[in-house]
């Protein structure tokens, strides 16, 4: 972390947990963006969108994230030592546009513990007319959107320097651009590495009081997994009637019954593992949420339903144990045996999942080193992200690591880049440093200036 981050208090992240987005800006001069402006407008006039080259093709834009509030936010939200993916997208909304719809991107199970979160950085002042981006306050918590929520947008304008840092799975889009302006925003990804072992805040370790409000139990489970102290939030209900409303039709409802029921621990383990089995789709994904809630009372009956005759069941188990974090240790063997599943998605999340434990046994970690090499791009793709989250422990299987540099996807081989840099030994920063030299992006060639 910088050491002159400037980091969230207790009530910014306690907002960002609720609303699921937070909004910071830089103290860069205007002329910084100005010419960021006109080096974005350039590069997509004369060449296209770079796609995921726009930071080596336009370098000024990383010191908008080494900003101390950017990076402060990041790190609040984050942990230390949290990854810029190498995905990231200039999106261009073009003057007179109708916007967007409201979407979710794709690439996360819908996990509310957060682990993924996107930037999106103005290189221009963005009033409403000029259509910034627009989100739906707590949305990340929701797999659907009724009309109440979508009346609920609120658009992120702001002056030129302007970052929205927002959780991965929150409801947004482009709004409409009445304006003969067009309207650029930078989208960064980045992900945690760290599993949270305290807060990464400003934290003034105050618990926070939430008590009455229909989301308190998923706010505090939240707050409480980031490593903030807990008011002793009370559930309302008994579990009867917490069971029939995580079945219920309500998504809002059903969530944070699971919670609830999730905080009462051992006892009702068993029935959110009947929902968990017997359940739909979304309240199997619901009572995943209680069990990781749950926490190390959970983890023996989610580890017997990773070998579940029904691969959805299993999915949802892995998924759980994995979003659980460092607590579903004990169950390191069975998501090493998931690693051999007949499905895609078990094989991925197993791999996932065991990137969040602390540590592996070495029979584990060279199986999962072995998954680098799946036939399934997106197994491959989560295996060398639990890689990168073992960071040193990853030396033991650091040749599995170098093969995968050459991996035909583009994020397999940047993630074992990144785990050959958190290894870090001589040999793994050589290895890297030979990699990097020949990938090497100059900014300043392109095809009006070739050598």
């Amino acid at each position: 972390m910088r050491t002159d981050s400037i980091l969230l208090d207790d009530s910014r992240m306690q907002s960002f947990i609720a609303d699921g987005y937070t909004v910071v800006k830089t103290d860069l001069p205007a002329e910084f963006h100005q010419s960021v402006y006109r080096q974005i407008e350039e590069v997509l006039t004369t060449e296209g969108n770079p796609g995921n080259n726009l930071l080596p093709r336009i370098p000024d834009l990383q010191q908008v994230f080494d900003q101390p509030q950017v990076a402060g936010a990041l790190t609040s939200i984050l942990g230390p030592g949290y990854y810029l993916h190498p995905h990231r997208f200039c999106h261009f909304n073009k003057p007179s546009s109708e916007g967007q719809r409201l979407h979710k991107d794709s690439w996360s199970r819908r996990h509310h513990r957060l682990r993924w979160a996107m930037a999106f950085y103005y290189p221009q002042d963005t009033p409403a007319e000029r259509g910034p981006t627009g989100v739906v306050p707590g949305s990340h918590y929701r797999n659907h959107l009724d009309q109440g929520d979508e009346e609920r947008e609120i658009a992120l304008v702001g002056e030129a320097g302007t970052v929205g840092i927002v959780h991965y799975d929150l409801w947004h889009r482009a709004t409409p651009n009445s304006t003969k302006q067009a309207r650029y925003m930078v989208k960064f990804l980045f992900v945690r590495l760290e599993e949270p072992n305290g807060p990464s805040w400003a934290a003034s370790g105050d618990p926070w009081d939430g008590n009455g409000h229909a989301e308190a139990p998923i706010w505090h489970s939240m707050w409480e997994w980031y490593g903030g102290p807990s008011a002793g939030l009370v559930a309302d209900g008994e579990q009867a009637a917490l069971l029939q409303e995580l079945r219920g039709d309500s998504e809002a409802a059903s969530q944070a019954a699971a919670y609830a029921l999730g905080r009462a621990g051992e006892p009702a383990v068993g029935p959110l593992m009947d929902c968990l089995r017997q359940g739909s789709e979304p309240v199997r994904r619901n009572a995943g949420y209680g069990l990781a809630a749950a926490g190390p009372a959970a983890v023996e009956g989610l580890a017997q339903a990773c070998a579940d005759d029904n691969s959805a069941v299993r999915l949802a188990a892995v998924d759980s144990l994995g979003d659980m974090g460092r607590a579903g240790a004990p169950a390191v063997s069975a998501l090493q045996r998931a690693l051999g599943d007949a499905s895609d998605q078990v094989r991925g999340h197993a791999a996932e999942a065991l990137g969040a434990m602390a540590t592996l046994p070495s029979a584990v970690l060279e199986e999962l080193a072995e998954v680098l090499r799946d036939d399934d791009e997106w197994v491959r793709r989560n295996a060398a992200l639990g890689l990168a989250r073992l960071g040193p422990a990853a030396e033991a299987v650091q040749p599995a690591v170098v093969a995968a540099l050459n991996d035909p996807n583009r994020y397999v081989s940047a993630k074992a880049a990144k785990t050959l840099e958190r290894i870090g030994t001589p040999e793994a920063t050589e290895i890297l440093f030979d990699y990097l030299s020949a990938a090497r992006w100059c900014p300043i060639t392109t095809k009006h200036t070739p050598y």
